[in-house]
């Protein structure tokens, strides 16, 4: 059975599904205000694992994760760039599915809009006020949050200290009552996007859209809400507050993934300036080499990524593709059993991925030594193992040969000249052509590689 570290419990627990053999599961997506950057590849690669596992367990994964197409940062992205919140939002959700394909990470069951569900948010909040958990401030509607006894939960941390920890006061303006206590729908500016409620017109606040959506498109009590560990609060919380105050069941199970750190352990965020957008990493970098490094991380854990994490992954990359093609006859042979089981349990076990690689790489120099031994029928078993777990990792291995069209070898050349000049500018640029034509390049210290 998966057993998962559960962040309302504080430790790992049996994920015990609401139907057997099936498991429902809601992910926090994006807000369509940018592009995304690398904290997103790293949690939408973990759940990807993640459901991938089950899928191969035989378990039927009904996944959802949301689209945020209205906030405040979409309002503000139309108003620097002079354009519309529809636009800015069409414009960076495309960028979302064009970098979630390119990782290969699967798509959704379902991918529920923000906007689409406005009305049944508005049938919510008229409910929490009614039932006297929220009430209406100067400027929009608040949640009452010490109406709800465990309020605080996914923090870890009592009422007492996230009321004098808040980092927002209560002013008379607002209207709002407690330094904890979170906007349900905010009253529109002059020239904001908005929609018709008995409090004016305005917008939800981010934390009642999700709760809608789960609940809608999974009903009450699904199995297992997850989401970077920057979202357990406020984000999470809020939203099981709100659940809890209506008397809807919520998830019964909340799993968080770790941080993104760039070399050096500092933490990667806008703040800082030291963030690089996953568009710009896959412009730059196999995108199998991003994968490789999640799953050599457990998902719970901080993640180091930087140019000397990039290039041992790539390294390692190669030398998995070398692997492939030097047994490619082996796919269509039988994985060992043995092997297999251990794969479970490291999996099962918290979502082991680092142990659950090492038993790939085992895999991989046993059917080496196999090979040298010439013992071919252990070989291809080993080799059929290394297939089968990569699979399950959603992680292609081997490329078949591809010829580099002359057009394309002009362009490599010319980059290269323009490196070589240091004329960065122009590298980027025919950098991005030849990525806009399909095909990767990667800079070693062996110099410029190229496939698609």
């Amino acid at each position: 059975m998966l057993h998962l570290f559960d962040t309302a419990l504080g430790q790992v627990t049996p994920i015990e599904a609401r139907r057997p053999g099936q498991l429902s599961v809601y992910v926090c997506g994006p807000t369509v205000s940018g592009e995304p950057h690398l904290g997103h590849g790293r949690f939408t690669l973990t759940w990807d694992v993640l459901r991938r596992y089950l899928t191969w367990s035989g378990i039927e994964v009904r996944y959802v994760s949301n689209i945020t197409d209205i906030e405040d940062k979409i309002i503000a992205r139309a108003a620097s760039d002079g354009t519309t919140t529809e636009q800015v939002a069409a414009t960076y959700e495309k960028v979302w599915w064009d970098a979630m394909d390119r990782l290969g990470v699967l798509r959704p069951t379902e991918d529920p809009h923000a906007t689409r569900y406005v009305p049944q948010m508005v049938e919510l909040i008229e409910g929490l006020i009614r039932t006297g958990h929220a009430y209406v401030g100067g400027d929009g509607v608040y949640f009452a949050s010490e109406t709800v006894p465990d309020y605080g939960l996914l923090a870890r941390q009592p009422l007492e200290s996230l009321r004098s920890g808040a980092r927002i006061e209560v002013t008379e303006e607002s209207g709002k009552r407690s330094p904890v206590d979170f906007v349900l729908w905010k009253l529109a500016k002059p020239g904001e996007p908005s929609w018709l409620s008995p409090w004016g017109d305005g917008r939800p606040g981010w934390h009642t859209e999700c709760v809608v959506m789960s609940l809608d498109l999974l009903g009450d009590g699904f199995d297992l809400h997850g989401g970077g560990n920057d979202l357990a609060f406020p984000h999470h919380e809020n939203e099981r507050a709100q659940a809890e105050a209506i008397g809807r069941p919520f998830a019964r199970h909340w799993v968080h993934s770790g941080m993104v750190e760039a070399e050096g352990g500092e933490k990667m965020s806008k703040s800082l300036g030291n963030t690089l957008s996953l568009p710009e990493l896959l412009d730059a970098h196999d995108p199998r080499v991003l994968r490789l490094q999640v799953l050599q991380s457990h998902y719970r854990s901080p993640i180091t990524i930087g140019p000397s994490t990039l290039a041992a992954a790539t390294n390692t990359l190669r030398g998995l593709d070398t692997f492939a093609s030097d047994f490619a006859p082996a796919r269509s042979a039988a994985p060992d059993p043995e092997v297999l089981a251990l794969l479970r349990e490291r999996m099962d076990d918290d979502l082991d991925t680092p142990g659950a690689l090492r038993l790939l790489f085992d895999a991989r120099d046993r059917a080496r030594t196999a090979t040298a031994a010439g013992s071919g029928a252990d070989a291809a078993r080993w080799a059929a193992t290394v297939f089968e777990i990569a699979e399950v990792f959603g992680l292609p291995i081997g490329r078949e040969d591809t010829a580099v069209p002359a057009d394309i070898q002009a362009l490599v050349d010319e980059r290269t000249a323009a490196r070589a000049a240091r004329d960065f500018a122009r590298s980027d640029a025919l950098r991005d052509q030849l990525a806009a034509a399909g095909w990767i390049v990667e800079d070693g210290p062996s110099g410029t590689t190229l496939h698609r």
